[in-house]
């Protein structure tokens, strides 16, 4: 049976991330499997957006050690070939004189002490940003000058390749059925091409954690959900790469949009979505009376879009925990065994930080940041996570 220091179940952007850092920190036998292939999960249903907008600290701090990393990703992997695909736009975000405002305001205040530029705008100067969208209702105005949106598979598929130049293998079409173990500790794993041992497991399975739960007997509180993406085209009225993505806290939806190239907008609801069966995964189909009350949203705020076009749609589904914040660490009572799950649609943006912290406490390294608050232990002693706007994809 081969041997390996580390074996990462998961080659998702959140994976193949573990996978640089664990090489980047000097480990020398890491392996690395996959069902199916590199960033072909839900990373690749990603919309992408980069932001450190958050009503929750610890992920102001994870977001921006991300976002350092985004900004010259060939520099930060070592490798001159990979890329992000980073489009710096900006970050607009607006909330109406509701209960969204004062939540708003809080984490405007809070991103400013951790020393995120970020500036409040008046309605004439948003409009200057976005000229395509109607301010009439803002009452509070917030704008990230550095965020944007990047390409999430490109990220996952050079962290792979910069993890592979650093010798770390990378086995993909593998099924991983199941864990060893060895009095109570966790010594490798099952797989459908036979057994691999190691002395730590990292599990980044995503919304396939289902199978860790069950492996474990540990209760993972975890949900899968459902969220439509929609693609719309407008002629009159294009969403250009130099427009900043916008996230409307005063929409139903709490909608949140970016530039798609050329006249496309990229939206998608930023509150709860369709509850699946637990263990279900599949990406299903988005009806038209969903498509319909969306672009009722957008015409709301972009009024040209009245007119707009379907050019394209997708699915994901989102790996949502109780707070709709991710479990990072050790599992308690399971020796052997690092998880990162239930991201809730924030995989992405805090993945160079997510892969090196969890790297970390898979080598028995001090973590950039306490890991403490994203213990798994947190939904026992109801130490919850949750944002200051509520469930939903901004926490």
């Amino acid at each position: 049976m081969k041997r390996y220091d580390v074996i990462v179940i998961g080659a998702g952007v959140v994976g193949s991330s573990v996978a640089y850092h664990l090489a980047a920190l000097g480990a020398t036998r890491v392996l690395v499997l996959d069902r199916a292939t590199i960033g072909a999960g839900t990373t690749a249903q990603s919309s992408g957006i980069l932001r450190t907008h958050y009503s929750v600290r610890e992920n102001v701090e994870l977001a921006r050690r991300s976002w350092s990393a985004f900004t010259d990703f060939a520099a930060y992997v070592g490798d001159e070939d990979a890329a992000s695909g980073l489009v710096r736009c900006g970050y607009l975000i607006a909330a109406a004189d509701d209960d969204k405002r004062a939540p708003l305001a809080d984490a405007l205040a809070q991103q400013q002490a951790q020393g995120i530029p970020v500036q409040r705008l008046d309605a004439a100067q948003a409009r200057e940003l976005l000229p395509i969208a109607d301010f009439h209702d803002a009452a509070l105005i917030g704008f990230e000058p550095e965020a944007g949106f990047a390409d999430a598979y490109l990220v996952a598929t050079s962290f792979a390749r910069a993890a592979r130049r650093r010798g770390v293998t990378i086995r993909e079409n593998v099924a991983v059925h199941g864990l060893s173990w060895q009095g109570g500790r966790v010594t490798g794993v099952a797989t459908s091409e036979g057994d691999y041992a190691c002395d730590v497991v990292v599990s980044t399975q995503n919304i396939w954690t289902a199978e860790l739960a069950a492996w474990t007997g540990v209760a993972l509180p975890l949900a899968p959900e459902r969220h439509a993406v929609l693609a719309l085209e407008c002629a009159a009225a294009p969403y250009t790469y130099s427009m900043p993505v916008y996230k409307d806290l005063a929409s139903p939806g709490m909608l949140y949009c970016r530039s798609y190239g050329g006249s496309q907008m990229l939206v998608s609801e930023g509150t709860v979505g369709e509850k699946l069966p637990p263990g279900e995964t599949e990406q299903g189909d988005i009806p038209l009376d969903y498509v319909a009350a969306v672009g009722e949203q957008v015409a709301a705020r972009f009024p040209a879009y009245a007119e707009a076009g379907l050019a394209s749609s997708w699915t994901g589904v989102y790996d949502v925990t109780p707070d709709w914040n991710p479990v990072l660490g050790r599992i308690g009572g399971v020796e052997g065994l690092v998880a990162g799950f239930g991201f809730s649609g924030h995989g992405f943006k805090l993945s160079p930080a997510v892969g090196r912290v969890l790297a970390q406490e898979a080598l028995g390294l001090a973590t950039d940041v306490p890991l403490a608050p994203y213990a798994l232990e947190r939904f026992a002693r109801g130490a919850l996570l949750t944002g200051r706007y509520g469930r939903g994809a901004v926490s």
